[in-house]
Formats: structure tokens, sequence, C-alpha cells
């Protein structure tokens, strides 16, 4: 005769977890931090004590992404030389090289559209941002009207010029702006430089050069683009007054970890 409990509704497993893509943007010259990036790209400067590619590696796989797709160009053959396949930082690394093309922001993701999982993040190869880089990706997915999840930050033209205006949890409008253009009081808010995506917006641009803000613009305008607020203020490499407040607020972190 059957065990009684044989006969039990056995509760079923959770489903996977999708996997979290994120792609990083590293391609660029770096211009405005010459002399420091003419022989070392952006992404591996050192900052306090390591790589900054590093740095935002460790912050990623802290977040739970297991796979990243690294955008180079410019010295790209110094950063797969340095990164390899990402298995030391617990993560899959795989690469988009464009080489010398200069194909801007929006123009490297299209190059890399074959390597593209169905939700993605975007974000920087100089962004240091400190707060959960899963959640666009989390509010994403559960939102499926939407087709993209930006996280903001409210700026007010404080640490650069701000150039998004908010609406409940919606971006409304994207405006690219020049730090030293009139003000403009609807544009409080930033872009914190990280952005959930669904691949079919990358299938629908051209090849070629192009520039994410663009898409960004048209995404906000068709009323397809979710608001993430962040409080806290975000941290870059892209200047040499950004270069130093990173590295003091990483410095200051490794100090009040060692008490």
């Amino acid at each position: 005769m059957s065990d009684p409990s044989d006969l039990a509704v056995q509760p079923s497993a959770a489903p996977p977890r999708p996997l979290r893509q994120a792609v990083v943007l590293a391609g660029g010259l770096a211009t405005r931090m010459y002399p420091r990036t003419r022989q070392i790209p952006k992404f591996l400067l050192p900052v306090a004590g390591r790589p900054f590619g590093h740095h935002l590696l460790a912050r990623l796989a802290g977040a739970g992404y297991d796979e990243i797709v690294l955008c180079i160009g410019h010295l790209g053959d110094a950063i797969r030389q340095d990164i390899g396949d990402g298995r030391a930082f617990g993560l899959e690394v795989r690469y988009a090289d464009e080489g010398e093309a200069r194909l801007g922001t929006a123009g490297a993701l299209r190059g890399a559209l074959s390597l593209l999982a169905p939700v993605l993040l975007v974000t920087y190869g100089d962004s240091y941002l400190p707060f959960d880089y899963a959640a666009p990706l989390v509010d994403l997915l559960a939102h499926p009207e939407a087709l993209g999840t930006m996280a903001v930050y409210r700026n007010a033209d404080l640490l650069d010029a701000s150039n998004c205006e908010v609406s409940g949890e919606r971006v409304v409008r994207y405006e690219k702006r020049r730090v030293d253009e009139r003000r403009d009081p609807g544009l409080d808010h930033i872009d914190y430089g990280a952005i959930a995506l669904r691949r079919e917006v990358i299938a629908a641009l051209p090849e070629g050069p192009g520039d994410l803000a663009v898409v960004q613009r048209d995404l906000a305008r068709a009323g397809r683009l979710r608001a993430l607020p962040v409080t806290t203020r975000f941290y870059e490499i892209g200047s040499e007054a950004g270069y130093r407040d990173l590295e003091a607020h990483l410095e200051d972190a490794r100090e009040e970890g060692a008490r």
C-alpha cells in the first residue's frame, strides 16, 4: 500500500531568474582625460589602487549580473587583455569591438546586436553609480508596456546640465543641453548613467554611427520610458574633477570599511 505522503502535492520549483546582462560602453577616445588616456583606455585608468573597470565590474557582479558585453574600440586590446573572459570577477564577459570606426553610443549598441539579451542594462565605461544596478532591469521586466527604464537623479544643473523632465513614473522629456545654456526649470533631473532597454529598441536602429541620446529622447516623446529616481549622486571619470571626486569617494569607503 502506498505511503499517503507519496501522494502529497510537492511544491513546484521556482522559475529560474532571467539572465541579467549589462552592456558597458567603453569605446571612446577619452580626449578630455589626455594625457592620462593617450596609452591607457579610460576603462583601465587607476582609481583608488585598481583599474576603474575592476571597480565597475565588481559592482555589476554584486548586483547579480551574469553576463557583460563590453563595447570597445580605441585601445580595446588592452581591455581584452586585462579583463579576459571575466571569470576573475564572477562574470562572463563578451566583446563587441568597433575598432577605430567611432560609432557613437547608439552605433556601438547596434553593432553588438547579435550579443544582446531580450532585456539588458546599458551603462558607461566611465560611470560609477552607488545604487542597485539591477533596479532598472527589474523595473522594466515588471512593466511590459514600457520599452526602457532610466535611472534619474534630481540634479538641478548641479553636477552637470540636467536633461530630463520627470512626471510621475515616466521620463516625459529628454533633451541634451550644454552646462552653459539657459536653464530650463522643467529639466530638473539628469540621466544617472544606467538605462534598461528591450533588445527591440536596438534592433530598430540603423547600422552605423548614432547617439543613444536620440534613442532616449524618442522613447520619452513616445511615453515608453519609465523613470527610476535615485537619491545618491553619481560619479564619473570623464573629467579631471570627476576623477578626483571618485577617487576621494572610494578612498573614504575603503577607510570606512577598514574601521
